[in-house]
């Protein structure tokens, strides 16, 4: 019979089995692609857009709090080049309620995004599983409108791998290392952002 493993062990285990995520070359291959769509869309005061459901809808809300705020050096009031403009979807609790009662849960985020987006925003889409039905249809509508998609996802990818301009796909099958890997990214995205800042005018 098979020793239970002790809480330590299993903790040494899952940090091993996160920190191999977070190694994997391809993960560094897709932060090279989507830092810089960051940098631009604050240099261009572009929208950025993020929604997801369940955890990952916790994601987005938290992607919004730390891009929006954490990316600042102070609180002190700046120009608008300094600060990143962000939404997430799913905090619109009664537009996603209305249009999942009138219409369907599939078109929740599709139909704010074309209500608000315009072309030169970015999405950033995030599924444990790649394949959430309106997620998917919120890219599609995104990538009709013109505007530029990133996805957050794992488990292989699913149909989002495919359909937005740049994936960021953990490589791992365990939703809870995916959506680990999802917050250190948010993380590591704002502390780089914050540093990174434009030049100020002379």
């Amino acid at each position: 019979m098979t020793e239970p493993r002790t809480p330590a062990a299993y903790l040494e285990q899952y940090v091993a089995e996160t920190r191999a995520c977070l190694e994997a070359p391809y993960l560094r291959e897709a932060l090279e692609r989507i830092v810089p769509l960051f940098l631009r869309a604050r240099a261009d005061d572009r929208t950025i857009f993020f929604f997801g459901n369940g955890g990952s809808a916790a994601t987005a809300s938290h992607f919004v709090v730390d891009i929006a705020k954490g990316t600042r050096p102070s609180l002190a009031p700046g120009p608008p080049t300094e600060r990143f403009r962000c939404l997430a979807l799913n905090d619109n609790v009664p537009s996603v309620m209305a249009w999942a009662n009138d219409t369907e849960y599939a078109r929740v985020f599709a139909e704010q995004l074309r209500s608000l987006a315009v072309p030169g925003d970015l999405v950033v889409a995030i599924s444990g599983s790649g394949n959430s039905p309106n997620v998917l249809e919120a890219v599609r509508a995104a990538k009709a409108m013109g505007l530029t998609t990133i996805g957050l996802t794992g488990i292989g990818g699913g149909a989002l791998k495919g359909l937005v301009d740049v994936p960021l796909v953990v490589p791992s099958n365990s939703m809870q290392h995916t959506e680990d890997v999802h917050h250190i990214v948010l993380h590591y995205l704002t502390a780089f952002l914050r540093d990174e800042r434009p030049p100020r005018p002379r």
